[in-house]
């Protein structure tokens, strides 16, 4: 979109203009897709089919991103006079369904997941059994969790104020800002399990102003390290045998000079991953020690001690049924619990703090058998032998 437009006398392009403020979707899909028509030729259709292409290729988040810098380029070509319409305005709206559909946990779910946080050092070390109980206990975001100061809790009639988050924005580092919208700022009622839980870690050195869950040194903790902690808690620590195989794993790689880095780049994987299966935290499987063995030098099949060893780690453990848990896994377990007691969908949108009901219908809530009731009515509509 090479063209420009006048006002006193400067020429100016519009999309340049918004580089600042989109920098990553302007560089990486507006420009390379629309960066060479002049103002003009970017009619309504042209730009449907380019936001479509970017959908496709980056998704439906990036997509939408790169909608709102293209109307904001045509809302200043309008504004200096270049054209009379904004034709981004008109462009179809850009939905997409969630990548998976909401899975809450189940009541064992819940207790296999405290059972596993509790007997875990790591987990322990990490402060995250109180953190879940909190999230379990109010729906909140981990940022949100993570922003609650001591004095927006009252022990006594059990409530916790939410009024921030905690983030890190580029260039910024870890601060506490409020949270995006009014409807994130709520006084949220404790379940009583939750409110003991807070007055348990409440001790007679609490200032006002310290976060409820702070970091080793009493400061804010950084969300994406806490969710770190929560995910290597929750990869499965199955048996003796994969932890037996994870230390024989971690000697061969030093045995062969080699640090976690160069091993995982060389297999496209995450340092975590890596980390994960020398802990034992990863359910293995053949292809997965072939690959990690080749990198050492060392062919499994011809390994037949080594061979044993991921056979017996192989097997399947009890906690392999929380290996699919996040921190948002949380919030909709939450917001399912409040559904099934028969919460409004507004009621449970307040709770978790979020403005369109319909984000909390289509995202939070884990779907139930359809209305109970619906095969008692539909018996008594057609209970007659000759109808049916």
């Amino acid at each position: 979109m090479g063209a420009t437009v006048r006002r006193t006398g400067r020429r100016r392009d519009t999309l340049t203009h918004l580089a600042r403020h989109q920098p990553a979707s302007l560089k990486n899909h507006v420009r390379p897709a629309i960066g060479e028509l002049h103002i003009g030729e970017a009619t309504t259709q042209r730009l449907d089919i380019v936001l479509a292409d970017i959908k496709n290729h980056a998704g439906a988040a990036t997509a939408r991103t790169c909608r709102a810098v293209i109307s904001g380029a045509m809302k200043l070509a309008v504004r200096y006079g270049a054209i009379t319409v904004n034709p981004g305005r008109e462009v179809d709206a850009i939905e997409a369904k969630p990548k998976n559909s909401p899975r809450a946990l189940t009541a064992k779910e819940v207790a296999l997941l405290q059972k596993t946080l509790t007997a875990d050092e790591h987990a322990v070390e990490a402060d995250l059994p109180d953190l879940v109980t909190f999230m379990l206990g109010t729906g909140v975001r981990i940022g949100e969790a993570l922003a609650v100061l001591w004095h927006q809790v009252d022990l006594e009639a059990g409530t916790a104020e939410i009024t921030h988050t905690i983030a890190r924005p580029p260039g910024e580092g870890l601060i506490r800002k409020t949270t995006k919208s009014r409807t994130g700022e709520r006084a949220l009622t404790l379940p009583s399990w939750a409110a003991a839980m807070l007055r348990g870690r409440h001790t007679a050195g609490s200032r006002p102003d310290d976060p409820v869950f702070p970091d080793t040194i009493g400061g804010y903790r950084d969300p994406s390290n806490t969710r770190r902690s929560l995910r290597i808690a929750l990869s499965p620590v199955g048996s003796t045998a994969r932890r037996e195989l994870g230390r024989t794993l971690r000697g061969l790689r030093r045995q062969a000079g080699l640090s976690r880095k160069p091993v995982a780049q060389t297999l496209g994987w995450p340092q975590t991953r890596l980390e994960l299966i020398e802990t034992g935290r990863i359910k293995p499987n053949h292809r997965l020690g072939s690959s990690l063995t080749k990198t050492y030098g060392i062919d499994l099949d011809n390994t037949p001690d080594l061979l044993a060893q991921l056979t017996d780690a192989a097997q399947p453990a009890e906690s392999d049924k929380l290996v699919w848990i996040r921190t948002h896994a949380l919030r909709k377990t939450t917001a399912t619990a409040l559904d099934q007691a028969g919460h409004t969908a507004r009621q449970i949108a307040d709770q978790l703090g979020q403005a369109k009901v319909s984000i909390t219908q289509d995202t939070y809530l884990h779907r139930q058998p359809a209305n109970p009731a619906a095969a008692q009515a539909l018996e008594h509509a057609f209970n007659d032998p000759d109808i049916i």
